[in-house]
């Protein structure tokens, strides 16, 4: 065998992972990992871990002691036949990032993220916010997700575009394949609410994240949500004539592959739980996570293109807390009733 063509193909396979091999482990035993052409090799054990489609297939089954209440295959099952969001009105690199800069948040962590930041986007559906953070020279990011389906979708749209800073791979989040402290940011946005169990997702991907760095999550809000439940409950009831209850499902521009996704997604998902900002901040304390914002602010301040993400802001109080909330629920849960929470892992 040819070992420089062998080698010379596997680097250009793996291009999007330049930098950052070094900091992938097995994820069942956690050995490190060395390429071969069409694979990742734990270097002890021997096993083998397929790169197809220029997607590295690392994923591991749950923990046999989290087996019986794991939804992951159902919900894995649901996205292979959802793609949340859908490609099919973005033709370009700057298609991408137009649609991306429509929301502040996104535009906001493009301008603030960390130089140099080695970036894990967990769950990443089909990769839509990787592609456009990975247009940067300024960082590298990684997307993993369990579904192959919405990866293919994801790579496809990052190997026509050349986008060089961003690669995927399968995962399970509760198993990441990435040695422990050394990642800068984990984004796990709209995921860990259609798993078995939200909080030990976040200390499974807390575990990855370096000392002083970041980790952000974006999950359904107990009482923001309700909206979108009572919809759904309407919805299964009485059929197609009340979709104008939810006012992106008219929108003149949707097309009909994103009316779909968006439906699937907010109305059909087999399962999901619903936190508070509370709830989130005892996740922290107790994990060694420092608070830094939250969308929207757990003090009530408003969020604007100038408030600074990784920034310590005031917890508020109880009261201020839980008026973000109800604020949320009054303007009918936008954006499905999801609240982003933002920290820093202790050193």
């Amino acid at each position: 065998m040819n070992l420089v063509g062998v080698e010379a193909r596997a680097s250009t396979r793996l291009s999007a992972f330049r930098d950052c091999s070094d900091i992938l482990e097995c994820p069942v035993t956690g050995e490190a990992l060395v390429t071969t052409e069409d694979s990742w090799v734990s270097r002890t054990s021997g096993r083998h871990y397929p790169i197809e489609d220029g997607i590295s297939r690392l994923f591991a089954s749950v923990d046999p002691a989290m087996a019986g209440r794991d939804v992951t295959e159902m919900v894995k099952a649901f996205y292979e036949e959802t793609h949340f969001p859908d490609y099919d009105d973005l033709d370009s690199r700057e298609s991408l990032v137009a649609k991306s800069r429509e929301g502040l948040f996104a535009a906001a962590l493009d301008e603030q993220l960390p130089d140099r930041a080695v970036v894990l986007d967990a769950g990443c559906g089909t990769g839509q916010l990787t592609n456009f953070l990975g247009l940067s020279w300024k960082r590298r990011v990684l997307g993993g997700d369990i579904c192959l389906n919405s990866l293919r979708l994801a790579n496809r749209f990052r190997e026509k575009y050349r986008i060089a800073n961003a690669g995927f791979l399968q995962m399970n989040l509760f198993r990441p394949p990435f040695r422990d402290s050394s990642v800068d940011v984990v984004i796990c946005n709209e995921v860990l609410h259609h798993t078995q169990d939200a909080r030990a997702g976040f200390v499974a991907l807390l575990r990855k994240v370096r000392p002083g760095g970041l980790i952000l999550m974006g999950l359904y809000n107990t009482y923001a949500r309700l909206p979108t439940l009572w919809r759904r409950w309407a919805f299964e009831r009485f059929g197609p004539n009340l979709y104008f209850l939810d006012r992106r499902l008219t929108a003149a521009r949707l097309s009909e592959g994103r009316w779909r996704a968006w439906f699937r997604h907010q109305y059909c998902h087999p399962h999901e739980t619903r936190h508070s900002i509370d709830e989130v901040l005892g996740w922290f304390d107790a994990s060694g996570v420092d608070f830094l914002s939250s969308v929207p602010a757990a003090d009530g301040s408003p969020f604007t293109s100038a408030t600074r993400l990784f920034e310590p802001h005031s917890r508020g109080t109880m009261t201020l807390r839980a008026a973000a909330q109800l604020e949320m629920l009054l303007t009918g849960g936008r954006d499905g009733g999801l609240f982003v929470m933002i920290g820093r892992k202790r050193a």
